[in-house]
């Protein structure tokens, strides 16, 4: 295996995920509540969804109506995780979750030696998590 160059090492693999809605309104009210407390704002207005994120090159986070004019799902096996740099910001971000009428997928804690997470899922049914790493 071929160590990385400094140029690739910067590279973001993530651009931006997006999840399915059928309640624009509701949605976007849900991750305005939820993002904000992290100073993470929406960025882009699609008609039929919107982004959030720290900047336009920076990974982002998108909900929408989809394309083609179908419900939306919730897949399965299928999660977007949000990093945070503490345990207390992920205690903090699974409890505003529930809060906003997200459910339980698992409340946060340790998972392994390292590994810190909160897991729920939004309004529509798409599983998120806020996580940190810690000690490294």
């Amino acid at each position: 295996m071929r160590t990385p160059s400094k140029r690739e090492e910067t590279r973001i693999m993530i651009g931006y995920v997006t999840l399915g809605t059928n309640d624009l309104p509701r949605a976007a009210a849900f991750y305005d509540a939820l993002l904000a407390p992290l100073g993470i704002q929406r960025i882009m207005d699609f008609g039929t969804g919107y982004a959030w994120g720290s900047a336009m090159d920076k990974p982002a986070l998108g909900i929408m109506k989809p394309y083609n004019k179908q419900p939306a799902t919730a897949g399965n096996g299928t999660m977007v995780a949000i990093v945070v740099d503490t345990k207390a910001k992920v205690d903090e971000g699974y409890r505003r979750a529930l809060a906003l009428g997200g459910t339980d997928e698992g409340p946060a804690g340790p998972r392994g030696d390292s590994f810190y997470a909160g897991y729920f899922r939004d309004l529509d049914g798409n599983k998120l998590n806020f996580f940190c790493m810690t000690g490294q």
